[in-house]
């Protein structure tokens, strides 16, 4: 206890105070040690379950590997085929493009829409709010099985309804011209409560007095949603399409469990043409250049996203 070190007294102030106790003071290399203790395993993760991976599939991508034989070095072989070679490559490209294209726009307007009628200061509004966001949570395989009930061409409920008018419905999941619309349906009706939810906030983030002073003005409602409340949710809806953008390109749940990329390659998008070609034809090295191949394509749009944010998204300064 000798050796113990004691708080220290400060002089008393000058207008005659009580003396004020000091805290010893902490060497800074124990500060630092104490901080990598912290945040190493943190770094070990990441650099293990994230980064080490990332780079294996990169040296697996120019190989012939099923992951039990040998892998066999092919150079650029496989990015060769998948441009030259691979019929379904292009279809699921094209497919993806679509249902993102879709469900981004639509998530987001229709988003939009039901975060400004939850805005409303009505009675029992949160309960409302809790049903928009639960799909959200709701487990995917779940929903992909309630929706093929209601999709069932002889016993869902969409036909059963059609049938009743005199209108026989279409095999929504078996008819190549419905399948995927059908599946984008799903995923909107899932996917709008997570942009309802952020757009709510920015909207509750904007003062007031704002949209008070514009009505002061003479403006009209959709005048005042346009130029005072639109523009400052810019940034919300900046961090929505590229969130909602990299989710939907990246699509796989509801396609396996409702379609499984059938019929005919018509729900078959990029990331299930990807767990084809290494779960179901063992071609890791195959489906690592096609890993590749998406993270360029999600790169390349990220950064055209991030290029043109100066041009549209407005902060409140």
């Amino acid at each position: 206890m000798a050796n113990a070190v004691l708080p220290t007294l400060k002089p008393p102030d000058v207008d005659g105070g009580p003396p004020v106790r000091q805290r010893p003071r902490v060497k800074p290399k124990r500060q630092n040690l104490a901080g990598w203790l912290f945040v190493g395993p943190v770094i070990f993760g990441v650099l293990f379950f994230q980064l080490a991976p990332v780079a294996a599939s990169l040296v697996v991508s120019l190989t012939n590997w099923s992951g039990l034989n040998k892998p066999e070095f092919l150079g650029l072989g496989n990015y060769r085929e998948l441009f030259t070679a691979d019929d379904t490559f292009y279809s699921s490209l094209r497919n993806t493009v679509i249902f993102t294209v879709v469900v981004v726009v639509l998530t987001i307007l229709i988003g939009l829409g039901l975060a400004v009628l939850c805005n409303q200061k009505v009675k029992g509004i949160g309960i409302f709010r809790t049903l928009y966001y639960s799909p959200v949570v709701t487990n995917v395989v779940a929903i992909g099985f309630v929706w093929f009930w209601l999709y069932d061409p002889d016993n869902g409920l969409f036909n059963s309804t059609l049938k009743t008018i005199g209108i026989d419905g279409p095999a929504w999941l078996s008819d190549t011209k419905t399948a995927l619309i059908a599946v984008i349906v799903v995923a909107i009706w899932q996917g709008v409560g997570y942009p309802m939810v952020i757009l709510l906030a920015g909207l509750q983030n904007i003062d007031p007095s704002l949209t008070e002073a514009a009505t002061v003005d003479g403006a009209t409602a959709w005048r005042r949603f346009w130029a005072v409340v639109f523009p400052l949710l810019t940034p919300s809806l900046f961090f929505l399409t590229i969130t909602q953008f990299i989710t939907s390109f990246q699509v796989f749940g509801i396609i396996y469990v409702m379609t499984s990329g059938g019929p005919n390659n018509a729900t078959s998008v990029f990331i299930f043409h990807i767990y084809e070609a290494a779960f179901g034809h063992g071609r890791l090295g195959y489906a690592s250049a096609m890993g590749w191949v998406l993270f360029v394509i999600v790169g390349v749009v990220t950064a055209i996203q991030w290029k043109m944010e100066k041009r549209w998204v407005h902060y409140d300064n």
